[in-house]
């Protein structure tokens, strides 16, 4: 079977000895290895504001604690997005209010996003899923407009790039995962970066209990009750092997996304997505279109061929009841959309024979 996911793990004769080294260095909590690592990743999305995370949901809350975001409030989200985008809004107690998507791409719909700022809107938060980048020439003028942070998830969106960037420095946060079957895993992991570097402090405590790592606890004074979100220098030890061979595997994703946006382009009962202007996907996953998704599925499962959804809308759970309502794009982008093979072991033999098995149609 030719897989929807797999996690990269780099060559065991070079990840190894640096994980023994750490293990056996004497300190395996927040160090050395984490400063190192949020150094080279911020080198990698060029953008030094980075802090390093236990998880990229510990990224999403730390964002939305530093904007005190809490009961009354209210947060823009889509229900087009795996289980934590939401969840992590749902545990500050403010309420999540529902944009729909847009019908082509099944990404955030900034003109609905528009229709329901309110005056209680205190942050939106949007999803470049599968690696797909958002509307941000229409995002960045919304968060203007209104003086309303805007919180990118990336957690598919690695590489990635908007307006010849990486994603990751346009907006006021950009939050990542590294968990097992990301572009890059840490075994699990996250970071946030900042536009700005003044809230990178204020960042680290909140990871840390509320805590000044920079002075003893015997001298510290919590302002801020905070959590205990740090990467430790294992995981992080992990990340500084792991980012030496990212360029060339999320380069073989990109590559096999680029094939199919040409060998899938005039195939009936097939429709790209179309990519906004001044982005450029990193192909995490592979979305389209299909009609009759079931049979397709069907079609390729039956010659060794992965095809899902992955995800489940994160609006039909109940924990999000209060916020229902009607989003008549989803719905449809929902109905067809789907995901096939696209990563770095997918090889151009596989992805010919994906190409030529969809040919043959469902």
């Amino acid at each position: 079977m030719i897989s929807l996911v797999k996690p990269y793990i780099a060559p065991k004769e070079e990840m190894m000895p640096e994980i023994e080294q750490i293990l056996y260095s004497g300190y395996i909590a927040v160090g050395e290895a984490v400063d190192k690592f949020e150094s080279e990743f911020g080198d990698y999305i060029e953008n030094p504001n980075v802090v390093s995370l236990s998880s990229g949901t510990a990224a999403l809350h730390i964002a939305l604690s530093l904007l005190d975001i809490g009961p009354g409030d209210e947060v823009i989200s889509t229900a087009m997005t795996a289980e934590p985008t939401n969840t992590t809004i749902a545990l500050t107690g403010a309420k999540i209010v529902w944009a729909d998507v847009d019908r082509q791409t099944g990404l955030l719909d900034p003109a609905s996003v528009r229709e329901k700022i309110t005056e209680r809107t205190r942050a939106i938060m949007l999803v470049h899923y599968a690696g797909m980048v958002c509307n941000m020439d229409e995002f960045n003028k919304i968060s203007d407009e209104y003086n309303i942070p805007v919180i990118e998830d990336s957690a598919h969106a690695l590489s990635s790039k908007y307006a010849g960037k990486p994603v990751g420095s346009n907006s006021r946060y950009t939050c990542y995962s590294f968990q097992a079957i990301k572009h890059m895993t840490t075994i699990d992991g996250g970071a946030i970066s900042f536009k700005e570097g003044t809230e990178v402090n204020e960042a680290k405590k909140l990871r840390w209990f509320g805590l000044d790592k920079k002075c003893s606890r015997l001298e510290n004074d919590i302002r801020k009750a905070g959590y205990k979100y740090g990467m430790n220098n294992v995981n992080a030890t992990i990340g500084l092997v792991q980012l030496r061979h990212m360029k060339d595997i999320i380069g073989k994703h990109i590559a096999n996304g680029k094939y199919y946006d040409q060998a899938l382009s005039s195939i009936p009962g097939i429709t790209l997505i179309p990519y906004y202007p001044n982005t450029e996907p990193s192909y995490w996953l592979y979305t389209m279109q299909v009609e009759n998704r079931a049979e397709f599925c069907r079609l390729l499962e039956s010659r060794g061929i992965m095809a899902s959804l992955l995800h489940h809308r994160s609006d039909t759970h109940s924990v999000f009841s209060l916020s229902k309502c009607e989003l008549p794009a989803l719905d449809q982008f929902y109905e067809h959309f789907v995901h096939i093979p696209c990563g770095w072991w997918v090889g151009d033999e596989d992805r010919e024979f994906i190409v030529d098995t969809i040919k043959r149609g469902w």
